[in-house]
């Protein structure tokens, strides 16, 4: 067999002819540009047909002893689509005009034959095989995009009526095809649909687009049809006929819009993250300065009477603002967490009690029907990793999300604590989560649930639908901040009278397999002596009021305090041949030299040096590794004299 492409590739003819010198004669005249198939027998030649596909034409002559060509012609059409060719006599005019008639030849010629003008015949007739076998191809695939898209597709002519579509399309008008066709949209659409079709048209055309999104009313969004679809139209041109025709596709396009909204809450809470950021670090600046400056007059007057209980009342609101401030922290990015592994199992078995009473407390504030809250570990019971996190922030976070389910449930009902492992196998656009193992914590409750809209806000800060007293709107938006952090995700889901259930998603380590040690999520216990001896501190802060504060609690116990406005004050200081220093109390956000850049160059002049950072609120790349030498603003007098001995009883680096 010969594989040659450019033979394979040549038209196929195949001769009918009682003469064999006629076909000799033929085969001649073609061979150089065809693939010649030639009998003498009509009955083979059907036998041939019936064998192969690939015959472009038949050239056959009329007379022959066994069968008429016009009517091997005929019993030929039912075997392929090749293109027929009778050769007749002047005698068989009548048998080729009924041939012809009946669609059984395409062409015929006289005998005796033009060379020229037949070999021209028969190339016309393979290529008009060509075309059409190439044409029908067309339309196959044509049909079987259009049964297979998942978008509705459908063409109109130029009065706007289909002239073909698809079921998809059908669907969208609420038809079967048969009934869309011929009709226009305007035809095709119900009185809630309609109006919304022509505004997207009439935007469409103002506008000179060919692509709108739009979205379907209430009774179509409860069908197959997802609640938003791309409208897409596009004028193809003429016809055949000379007339317009336009092709409109529409797809379900709600995935994308909802993969769109939630990447656009992310960046709205990223957003609102960094603005709280930004307002804490300068209100615990605030704070700092009004706590400090309250205990030390505390320590300067009495110690019972008015003024007592005045600057007691101050310093009780001050802490309220302080802590406040520190649940805003946690939403933007939670600071000082003690990362370890922890058994969530056995934690939330060890909160029971906890949960227990804090759900009769707050039945008591509000005088709600009695509600149940369960611990239920047994799906997974001895099947949990251990996951890195924070265990008294994991343990608030549960604790605030029961609470919540409290408060969304006066009639009462049952608060169910469960825990799985989730296994996420791709990402999820718009969320925290990558492939990987999850230890999940699921709080779900009774209550009278969500509405959407209340949904989509319930990660922002100081929003809540509770009464006044009940709530500042930061727990959620706190364990959002915590979980985020920690490489996780909140997944929230609820409706209205049909409850509410948080899930919080922990990552669980790649291969952490092993089993938890004994205690492993218990926070250790910090201790070191006390510094008795004085010592020379060098306190560096560009807030004035920090600054006399810091310096205030440290000469309180007996310590010689040099301040510095700024970190190349301090520097040059240092340069210039200050005494000796024993610390460094310093802030981490300061103009110009910040924190970090000033205790290296402290540091590269006396090796050795302590150095005890404060912040109001810092990016993780501008804290120094580790959190015992970084201590957050506002802090006591006793909270700096705990990290100055912490510091102080351990062994310097660098010396």
């Amino acid at each position: 067999m010969n594989t040659d492409p450019t033979v394979q590739a040549r038209p196929v003819v195949l001769l009918v002819d009682d003469e064999a010198e006629i076909l000799v004669a033929l085969t001649d005249l073609l061979e150089d540009a065809f693939t010649v198939v030639s009998t003498t027998s009509p009955a083979r030649a059907l036998e041939i047909l019936s064998t192969r596909n690939d015959v472009d034409v038949i050239v056959s002559d009329q007379r022959m002893p066994e069968m008429g060509g016009d009517v091997m012609l005929a019993r030929a059409r039912e075997k392929c689509d090749a293109q027929a060719i009778l050769l007749t006599g002047y005698a068989d005019i009548g048998a080729v005009a009924a041939a012809l008639n009946q669609g059984r030849i395409s062409f015929y010629s006289h005998k005796p034959w033009d060379p020229d003008a037949l070999r021209a015949m028969i190339v016309q007739a393979a290529d008009y095989h060509r075309l059409e076998r190439e044409l029908r191809t067309e339309r196959r695939l044509l049909h079987g995009l259009l049964d297979n898209l998942r978008s509705g597709l459908g063409f109109k002519d130029a009065q706007g009526r289909f002239i073909r579509i698809n079921q998809q399309a059908a669907d969208f008008y609420g038809r079967d095809i048969a009934s869309c066709l011929g009709r226009t949209e305007a035809e095709l659409c119900d009185a809630e649909l309609l109006p919304v079709i022509q505004a997207a048209e009439e935007r469409l055309h103002t506008e000179g687009r060919d692509e709108e999104t739009l979205e379907l009313p209430a009774h179509i969004r409860g069908g197959a049809q997802g609640r938003w679809r791309e409208i897409t139209r596009v004028v193809l041109g003429a016809l055949g006929d000379g007339t317009a025709c336009s092709v409109v596709i529409n797809r379900d396009v709600t995935r994308q819009q909802e993969m769109a909204a939630r990447l656009r809450q992310a960046e709205k809470m990223q957003a609102l993250g960094t603005l709280a950021g930004g307002i804490a670090h300068d209100f615990n600046n605030l704070l700092t300065a009004v706590l400090g400056s309250l205990e030390l007059v505390r320590d300067m007057g009495p110690e019972t009477g008015p003024m007592a209980r005045l600057l007691d009342n101050a310093s009780a609101a001050a802490q309220r603002g302080a802590s406040l401030t520190r649940r805003l922290l946690n939403f933007s990015r939670p600071r000082d967490l003690s990362l370890e592994p922890v058994d969530v199992n056995a934690l939330l078995h060890g909160m029971n009690d906890l949960l227990a009473q804090t759900v009769i407390s707050r039945q008591g504030k509000g005088g709600g029907v009695p509600c149940t809250i369960v611990v239920d570990t047994g799906a997974s019971e001895g099947g949990l990793p251990p996951v890195n996190t924070d265990a008294g922030q994991l343990e608030l976070a549960v604790l605030n999300l029961c609470i919540n389910a409290v408060d969304a449930m006066p009639e009462g009902g049952m608060i169910r604590v469960s825990t799985a492992l989730k296994r996420v196998k791709e990402i999820v656009a718009g969320t925290n989560l990558v492939p990987g193992d999850y230890v999940m914590v699921s709080v779900t409750d009774q209550g009278i649930g969500m509405s959407p809209e209340t949904l989509a806000r319930v990660f922002e800060p100081f929003f809540t639908t509770k009464d006044v007293g009940r709530g500042t709107g930061l727990g959620l938006s706190m364990i959002y901040g915590f979980i985020r952090h920690v490489g996780g995700e909140v997944q929230v889901r609820s409706r209205p009278g049909e409850g509410t259930r948080v899930d919080l998603c922990l990552p669980v380590p790649a291969g952490a397999v092993e089993a938890l040690p004994a205690g492993a999520g218990t926070p250790a216990a910090t201790g070191g002596a006390t510094t008795g001896r004085p010592l020379h501190v060098m306190v560096v802060d560009d807030e004035p009021g920090v600054r006399a504060v810091t310096a205030g609690f440290l000469r309180a116990r007996g310590h010689d305090v040099v301040e510095y406005g700024s970190g190349a004050a301090a520097v040059q200081a240092m340069e210039q041949g200050l005494e000796p220093v024993d610390l460094v109390i310093m802030d981490v956000m300061m103009p110009g030299m910040g924190g970090l850049e000033t205790a290296h160059r402290l540091q590269a002049l006396r090796p050795g040096l302590r150095v005890l950072y404060l912040t109001g609120y810092a990016n993780a790349g501008a804290l120094p590794a580790g959190s015992a030498d970084v201590m957050h603003k506002p802090f006591t007098r006793a909270d700096l004299a705990t990290h100055i001995d912490r510091i102080m009883n351990r062994a310097p680096q660098g010396a």
